[in-house]
């Protein structure tokens, strides 16, 4: 599923439930960062694989991702293969 903006992508997750989430930095009406800051600081969210993956490809953004509890940061352009393969890793498959 998708969302338009940070508070949809808040919404979904609690009404809909996902398994993992792709993220970008930039998004409308709440940056990324905060999307990722609010569900580490629900105990049902804490364990939720997030990919950031963003055109953001500073050092300071990638730390503070990574920090705030983002479970990989990858930038773009990216490898759709290589994107599935680190989602299938974080959900405890393989292939």
């Amino acid at each position: 599923m998708e969302a338009e903006n940070g508070l949809e992508a808040i919404e979904k997750v609690a009404i809909e439930g996902i398994s993992l989430m792709v993220l970008d930095l930039n998004m409308p009406d709440m940056h990324g960062l905060e999307v990722l800051e609010f569900l580490r600081s629900h105990s049902k969210y804490r364990g939720l694989p997030v990919i950031v993956l963003t055109t953001r490809g500073d050092e300071t953004s990638r730390k503070a991702a990574l920090s705030a509890g983002a479970s990989l940061y990858l930038t773009k352009p990216f490898n759709p293969g290589e994107l599935k393969q680190h989602a299938l890793e974080l959900l405890g498959g393989t292939s």
